[in-house]
């Protein structure tokens, strides 16, 4: 039937179709058709419905987020997945919801208070949480109005926000169980820390970029005891505690198990030899400063080296003498002229081009930084996620991405989990007076005797995004929704977190479910291009915002285009000229429906039978069926 309710003159009707303007007005439709289908509850999923289920959760945006390309298409092609299940009898729920986003929602709330003079810490770390809540109340979710404007047939009644009460249990819950499978622990490690927001950060909160430095070549020693290093970073070398050569490298062989003084410094240091050194490069010989470099600590690890920390958290020099309290930076032109003056810079190599990594939220340059932090014990973990994939109960789609996918679950190694901001869930942790530490689960009390406090850090914004696929349906509780549609059916993502996403999330389900995999397929998309196939950026001023062009051609037309460009896997390029013919397009699906219904067509009541159908109609219904076995065989 057709829908007539709040009817406006140029609206689909067939009763007033010889008023249809000739040129579709996508804005006077889109809006209201929409908010109607919300209203009656056509994207609403039943638990206790006796259809089989399928679902899709939306893979939840930043609460800081604005939609872009990539989410309209993506959001489009999840839209079309589930929209046509229901077609075909399914209870098809897709969920939507919002990650907290801890850094990049902190660093907005801290810039507001910057404006009037203020830090995080004048406020105090409960009230500054306060102001981050009313901060999202206020200016968060500003995509999940982008995305109604988009079209999508989201579950509304079931949306969901990471740091929701009930997300928060969940997380809670599987903090303490992994905490007790002696899954996580703490230790020292080297982490990537940012300088600037005094915190951790994660492999992809850091941005590598290929910047002009210098690379100079140091002798340490003298005489024939003298070995030769090259390094982008002299400042660090205040914190040297050996230096490695490659064992089976004849030139240094008389040096090792021997000690050089350590320019600069009354340090003698060891000479030792590791595999893990390549002869080929450079000199041969590196220095290793197990404190402030992921490979020499691992090198320092291998040899029983100490770890000499030598920068605090804002990146200053702490060792005592003339570099004392100046900035990493300018300590490495200064640890530079003080080598230099003593003859000891054998080589100098400036500009120097060599990648470095830089805080994605202030571009602040990344610190490699030993810490105490909070880490998962990954193996069994990741091993389990390699294995579903590997025996069929999940399928990656397109197929030559399983090989990315395993080369991360493989080589996974464990995970920081704790961040050193006040926005997020909170570590579960408390320490006592006499070094106790307690673990503490959502039903159960914190310890509220004299000297115990709970651990200041917050965990990765990841960690609560990984359980995503059961904790939105209300887990640990077992819930119908849960019940129903738990194992999710399609994840659809970009295959550029694989990593940091798709593989946590594997890995979380398989854990907290009983060895049932959080979805049956993982499809991977590209990135959105310009229709030159570059990337999108708005310091080139190629980057779109596809509200302009829905705004100018229609919601439909731009994901016409979006979807028309899908390939597995693979980038789509886009550009305006494609969304104006995929305007055209949809005005001629427009002006053909206009025709038919001044010329007598209907869609009142059932089809008559095939006999009473004209060889045209036949012809046509025919052809409609084979497209729409087509396009589910597909």
């Amino acid at each position: 039937m057709t829908d007539t309710t709040n009817q406006r003159p140029g609206t689909f009707d067939g009763d007033n179709a010889a008023t249809l303007p000739t040129t579709y007005a996508p804005a006077e439709v889109e809006g209201e058709l929409y908010e109607r289908w919300v209203e009656r509850g056509y994207f609403t999923a039943d638990a206790k419905s006796d259809k089989p289920a399928y679902t899709i959760v939306i893979p939840p945006p930043n609460v800081t987020g604005a939609l872009h390309l990539g989410h309209a298409f993506q959001h489009t092609l999840m839209d079309a997945l589930t929209r046509r299940k229901r077609m075909q009898g399914y209870e098809s729920l897709w969920l939507p919801g919002m990650d907290h986003a801890g850094i990049a929602t902190q660093n907005k709330v801290e810039q507001q208070l910057a404006e009037s003079g203020l830090s995080r810490h004048d406020l105090g770390r409960e009230a500054f949480v306060e102001k981050v809540w009313e901060w999202k109340e206020n200016y968060g979710g500003k995509i999940l109005g982008q995305m109604r404007r988009l079209g999508d047939g989201v579950d509304w009644s079931r949306e969901r926000f990471t740091m929701d009460e009930g997300l928060s249990k969940a997380v809670q819950t599987i903090f303490k169980k992994l905490f007790d499978d002696g899954l996580i622990y703490r230790a020292e490690r080297i982490i990537n820390w940012c300088p600037r927001c005094l915190t951790a950060l994660s492999d992809i909160e850091v941005e590598h970029e290929d910047v002009p430095g210098e690379l100079v070549s140091i002798r340490y020693g003298d005489g024939d005891d003298s070995i030769v290093v090259a390094t982008t970073r002299a400042e660090t070398m205040l914190g040297d505690t050996a230096v490695a050569v490659h064992p089976e490298d004849e030139r240094y062989a008389h040096l090792v198990g021997r000690t050089i003084k350590l320019p600069l410094t009354d340090r003698e240091i060891p000479v030792v030899a590791d595999e893990h050194v390549d002869p080929e490069f450079g000199t041969g010989a590196v220095k290793v400063t197990p404190a402030h470099d992921p490979n020499d600590f691992a090198i320092g690890q291998r040899h029983g080296l100490p770890n000499l920390t030598v920068m605090d958290e804002h990146g200053a020099i702490t060792v005592h003498g003339p570099f004392l309290g100046l900035d990493r930076l300018e300590a490495r032109s200064a640890v530079v002229g003080a080598l230099r003056e003593q003859g000891r810079i054998v080589a100098e190599k400036r500009p120097y081009d060599h990648s470095v990594g830089h805080c994605s939220r202030c571009h602040t340059i990344v610190e490699p930084r030993l810490s105490l932090q909070w880490w998962v014990k990954v193996e069994p973990l990741a091993q389990a996620a390699g294995e579903a994939v590997r025996d069929g109960r999940v399928e990656i789609h397109p197929k030559e991405l399983e090989r990315r996918y395993f080369d991360w679950v493989d080589n996974m190694y464990d995970w920081c989990i704790s961040r050193q901001l006040w926005w997020g869930h909170r570590i579960p942790v408390w320490y006592g007076p006499d070094g106790e530490v307690i673990c503490v689960g959502p039903d159960e009390q914190p310890p509220t005797a004299e000297g115990w406090h709970q651990d200041p850090d917050v965990l990765d914004t990841w960690f609560s995004s990984g359980l995503w696929p059961f904790s939105t349906l209300g887990w640990p509780e077992q819930t119908p929704d849960l019940e129903k549609f738990y194992p999710t059916d399609v994840l659809l993502t970009g295959h550029d977190i694989i990593f940091f996403w798709v593989a946590r999330m594997m890995m979380f389900g398989l854990y907290a479910m009983d060895g049932q995999a959080p979805f049956k397929t993982i499809a991977l998309t590209g990135l959105v291009r310009d229709e030159f196939g570059k990337k999108m950026s708005k310091s080139s001023g190629t980057a779109v915002d596809p509200l302009d062009w829905m705004d100018a051609y229609g919601a439909d037309a731009v994901r016409f285009t979006l979807a028309r460009g899908a390939n597995p896997g693979a980038d789509v390029p886009i550009g305006e000229d494609w969304v104006k013919g995929s305007r055209n397009f949809c005005n001629k699906v427009w002006n053909a429906t206009r025709f038919a219904l001044m010329n007598g067509a209907t869609v009142e009541g059932p089809l008559p039978a095939p006999e009473e159908l004209t060889a045209a109609d036949r012809w046509i219904l025919s052809r409609l069926n084979a497209t729409v076995t087509e396009v589910d065989a597909l």
